[in-house]
């Protein structure tokens, strides 16, 4: 029987032009899973905190992400021990994600379709999408429209440095481009060495 694929479309909230992507990844894929091709397709570093939340009731369970905190007392359930599609269904269809809880990037998961696998398809794949993400620590929403004034300004003093600074962000070879996208140029990283490695900071914490 062959795997059911998830296609899902994650647009970044509060940012315009609208930024997105869309994502096929394989049934069994858990929120780690997820997050990871998340991260692979916006170029965020993945270098900050994550959750996955409820779409229409933000202080509803389950919540899941990195219950790294010990002082919290409601922790997000771990997100490497739950399946995406437990969760997300054709009848229960969004999700938000935010990442790096100071910047605050907010972002909307819809289930468009659940679909068959496509025979010597790897997955997850990205399929389209639009314009480049921000880059990380840049402030958010606000900062980010502050660094898009300043690197479409040359002759704004921060020009140069501003790009080299972006650029470096996103691990580029040429200069930062807000509205470059191309799904062919995603490279997915392996999820497991990024886990075991998380699991190996929580047992040290103990």
């Amino acid at each position: 029987m062959s795997t059911p694929i998830l296609q899902l479309r994650v647009e970044l909230l509060q940012i315009e032009p609208l930024i997105w992507r869309r994502l096929q990844v394989p049934g069994n894929c858990t929120f780690w899973d997820l997050h990871v091709a998340i991260q692979s397709a916006f170029a965020w570093t993945d270098t900050h905190l994550h959750e996955f939340r409820p779409w229409d009731d933000q202080d509803a369970q389950p919540r899941f992400g990195m219950p790294l905190d010990e002082f919290d007392d409601n922790p997000p359930l771990p997100g490497w021990e739950h399946r995406v599609a437990d969760v997300l269904t054709p009848a229960n269809s969004r999700l938000e994600y935010e990442y790096d809880f100071g910047d605050g990037w907010l972002h909307l998961i819809t289930l468009e379709e659940v679909l068959t696998a496509a025979p010597g398809k790897k997955y997850p794949r990205c399929t389209a999408g639009e314009r480049c993400a921000p880059p990380d620590d840049c402030g958010g929403p606000p900062g980010y429209e502050s660094l898009l004034e300043t690197l479409s300004d040359p002759e704004d003093p921060d020009y140069a440095a501003s790009h080299v600074w972006a650029t470096s962000q996103k691990g580029r070879r040429s200069k930062f481009d807000p509205e470059a996208f191309d799904e062919q140029q995603v490279k997915f990283a392996n999820p497991a060495p990024r886990l075991k490695r998380l699991l190996a900071h929580l047992a040290s914490q103990r």
